[in-house]
């Protein structure tokens, strides 16, 4: 008897929990409690960190051609391969190192993305001497401002077609404008919260 009233309790929590569930963004998998954490947590937060702005550059670029959550799953790995996204580490490896990287399961091996991510890297560190950080640079675009604009339909922009542009004349690959326009909404420049979720205007 007792077994089964826990039961019916458990279920009613259960039951309770999911009425109260916030809604979110329609692209978030609430089935992968990473997804949930990612979109709740740091999506579209604004970032001003400059390993977090390196990491999650990166991480971007690999996603061309795949979705994020495929590259979210992978990301603790990419963490551990990457010597936690150190920029100076990464932008030294060498040919032997790269080769390494296309033997681990754990990450995305495409050869090209592999090989873009060191020349990405050198570029990264090149825009932080020049700048002072990277921050400043990619905040410069907006003047510091965030823009709020719903992801509902949109996938690039005047503005991300102008940062792809100018990282590429740089010398990074994988930047389209498609993908930058996806990192500035990652990094916050770009709050692209749909209407209906419970971040919509939160910042």
């Amino acid at each position: 008897m007792k077994r089964i009233c826990l039961s019916a309790c458990q279920g009613g929590i259960k039951a309770v929990a999911k009425l109260n569930e916030p809604k979110r963004c329609f692209w978030c998998n609430i089935k992968n409690e990473a997804y949930i954490k990612y979109h709740d947590e740091e999506w579209g937060r604004p970032c001003h960190d400059d390993r977090l702005l390196y990491e999650l550059l990166i991480l971007e670029c690999f996603q061309a051609g795949l979705s994020w959550e495929c590259v979210l799953n992978k990301r603790g790995n990419f963490r551990r391969t990457f010597d936690g996204f150190d920029v100076c580490r990464v932008a030294q490896y060498d040919p032997q190192k790269l080769e390494e990287l296309r033997g681990d399961s754990g990450i995305i091996r495409n050869r090209l993305k592999l090989d873009a991510s060191v020349t990405n890297s050198v570029v990264f560190r090149k825009i932080q001497h020049e700048y002072g950080s990277f921050d400043k640079y990619i905040w410069g675009f907006t003047n510091g401002n965030i823009i709020f604009e719903s992801c509902d339909e949109i996938s690039s922009s005047p503005l991300s077609d102008l940062i792809s542009k100018d990282l590429k004349k740089r010398g990074m690959r994988f930047v389209g404008t498609t993908i930058v326009y996806s990192y500035l909404q990652a990094i916050g420049i770009i709050n692209g919260h749909t209407s209906e979720c419970f971040l919509f205007h939160a910042n």
